[in-house]
């Protein structure tokens, strides 16, 4: 499943924006990078075959990340 850029919601609520998938330097696992729309809006990455995973929450079974679409440009 392809990995759009745009913004995405985790599956405890907060908001992240994907900004592109990297190749890890030394195992060359796929790995997505993107941003917090909260707080310090630090950077993070992430294994990308981790990224549509299903995590157990409140007893479901649910996406870890949902996408929301594009952001607006303004």
């Amino acid at each position: 499943m392809e990995i759009l850029k745009g913004k995405y919601r985790h599956f405890k609520g907060k908001e992240y924006r994907v900004l592109g998938v990297a190749t890890h330097s030394e195992t060359g696992v796929p790995m997505v990078v993107y941003q917090a729309l909260y707080g310090d809006h630090a950077l993070w990455v992430r294994p990308a075959e981790m990224w549509f995973q299903a995590v157990e929450y409140h007893g479901r079974e649910i996406p870890r990340f949902t996408y929301l679409g594009e952001e607006e440009k303004g």
